[in-house]
């Protein structure tokens, strides 16, 4: 089964995105700061992830940073409820693989979560 950790301070919206991908089959796990997800992350590999740009203390951007050391091979997609060309060039910079702004609707995210797992199996598959 594959994993995806879910980083957001709105526990509402992580909530709805755990309920949307067990659904489609996958095993969610929840964080609502950066420092909060970085001590699940030194736990446990995650070879999707999902982070709310704006949080508390660490934001999402540098937790992309410390993750992408971590999981060389994971596929991060950055999630927010606004956008600018600073914020997609910093999130390319940071290692995000792909942006998505809030609200992001249900069928595109399993959609864009299907295709990464897929992505993240053939690169596996390649070791």
């Amino acid at each position: 089964m594959k994993r995806v950790l879910v980083v957001d301070d709105e526990k509402e919206i992580s909530e709805l995105f755990r309920r949307v991908l067990e659904t489609a089959g996958y095993k969610v796990e929840t964080a609502e700061s950066g420092e909060q997800a970085l001590e699940i992350l030194e736990q446990e590999k995650f070879p999707l992830l999902l982070f709310d740009l704006n949080l508390p203390g660490i934001d999402g951007t540098e937790l992309c940073r410390k993750a992408r050391k971590l999981m060389p091979i994971s596929i991060i997609f950055a999630i927010t409820g606004f956008a600018s060309l600073y914020h997609l060039h910093d999130c390319r910079e940071a290692g995000f693989d792909d942006y998505f702004i809030k609200p992001i609707s249900i069928k595109t995210l399993i959609e864009e979560v299907e295709l990464a797992s897929k992505k993240i199996d053939r690169w596996l598959d390649r070791e």
